[in-house]
């Protein structure tokens, strides 16, 4: 889904080939699930909206219209994502949020707070957001929910000692006390801020643990999660295929872990890399991510268009479009090239994945029971 997992990506192949070696003809493959149930959750379909960072789009209502309604073929248009995640992993080339990219160095306290200014920035990312629900409102009628949405924690990276104060307090990350200080203050900003801002049709549901696996801060997420719990709010992670920690979840302190297949990527990994990360979803009680960028643009050299129909295939031979919560990783930003990119075949697709996500808000069983009664 980013950096490195491509980097990943050939020794996920090389890890997963003997399972499907060993598999007996009259069992299955070894990793088949026996699990019951997938994680709902009270967003039932989660779009990813990476923001922040100096490389990306601004994020404004234009550029956002296409995640919050679809337009399809027949020119009638319909609300899209239930839910928004708003996500940074680095300030290129400045700094990284999160531990593994190519910044010239960890973000600091003013990093930090500069995420944070960019967030909730007038008429961009969640201000744009609010906007244009506002304004479809106006056009096809009231959704009948507030769109919740999810935020970004940055990680308080290991061995760091240059992050900066709190109340006079220098941090050392190396200090899980320290590190929690720094989550809190962070916290405490971004939930009085969201408060203040008065955003009339956006809830705030969530916080996002951005570092994929659990090879740098292996258990810290449980220090910070009951206080994320103590704002009310719930604890998100969406790690890559089989990422260290990832059968853990529970114990790690989240509420709702979507898995990675990361198979639209790479063309040398065979369309059952789905079913195995449906099977391991299932498994271990996950939601699964749905995964496309760009190259799924049909006039793309060497298109991925068929992966992501692949995806669609594979998400409903193991019923998660029926039975799980599901975030979306659409690259930078797909939703907005397929409207600059228009053709019979990008509206196809498009029309096709915007019918399901319809189908689904339609679905009560989605919704955790205490949520039901809410549309």
């Amino acid at each position: 889904m980013k950096l490195k997992n491509y980097l990943l990506s050939l020794f996920i192949i090389a890890l997963s080939i003997p399972a499907f070696a060993a598999s007996d003809k009259h069992q299955g493959p070894a990793w088949q699930s026996t699990e019951k149930n997938f994680s709902i959750n009270q967003i039932r379909d989660l779009a990813l909206i990476y923001q922040g960072g100096s490389q990306r789009i601004p994020w404004t209502e234009d550029q956002i219209e296409p995640y919050v309604v679809h337009k399809f073929a027949n020119g009638k248009k319909n609300w899209l994502f239930d839910g928004f995640l708003f996500l940074e992993f680095a300030d290129m080339p400045e700094c990284n949020y999160a531990p593994g990219y190519r910044g010239k160095r960890d973000a600091r306290k003013d990093d930090w707070q500069r995420y944070l200014d960019r967030m909730f920035e007038k008429d961009k990312a969640l201000d744009a957001l609010n906007s244009c629900i506002e304004h479809q409102k106006a056009a096809i009628g009231d959704p009948g929910f507030k769109h919740k949405v999810v935020i970004t924690l940055p990680t308080p990276m290991p061995h760091q000692k240059d992050w900066g104060e709190v109340n006079g307090k220098k941090l050392d990350f190396d200090k899980v006390g320290d590190a929690k200080i720094a989550c809190q203050w962070y916290l405490d900003q971004l939930t009085d801020r969201f408060a203040k801002a008065g955003f009339n049709n956006l809830e705030l549901s969530g916080i996002y643990w951005v570092d994929e696996d659990m090879w740098h801060l292996d258990g810290f997420t449980k220090h910070i999660s009951p206080y994320i719990h103590q704002l009310g709010l719930q604890f998100v992670w969406i790690p890559y295929f089989k990422a260290k920690g990832f059968e853990n979840w529970r114990e790690l302190g989240f509420d709702i872990v979507y898995h990675q297949p990361n198979h639209f990527f790479n063309k040398n990994i065979p369309d059952s890399r789905i079913d195995e990360a449906c099977s391991l979803a299932r498994h271990h009680g996950m939601g699964m991510e749905f995964e496309c960028d760009e190259n799924a643009l049909f006039q793309k050299e060497n298109s991925s268009y068929d992966r992501m129909n692949a995806y669609m295939d594979g998400f409903w031979r193991h019923n998660v479009f029926t039975d799980a919560a599901i975030a979306y990783y659409t690259g930078s930003h797909l939703m907005l090239d397929f409207i600059k990119n228009p053709c019979p075949e990008n509206q196809a697709i498009m029309d096709r994945l915007a019918t399901i996500i319809v189908d689904r808000r339609a679905n009560p069983s989605l919704l955790p029971a205490n949520k039901k009664s809410k549309k």
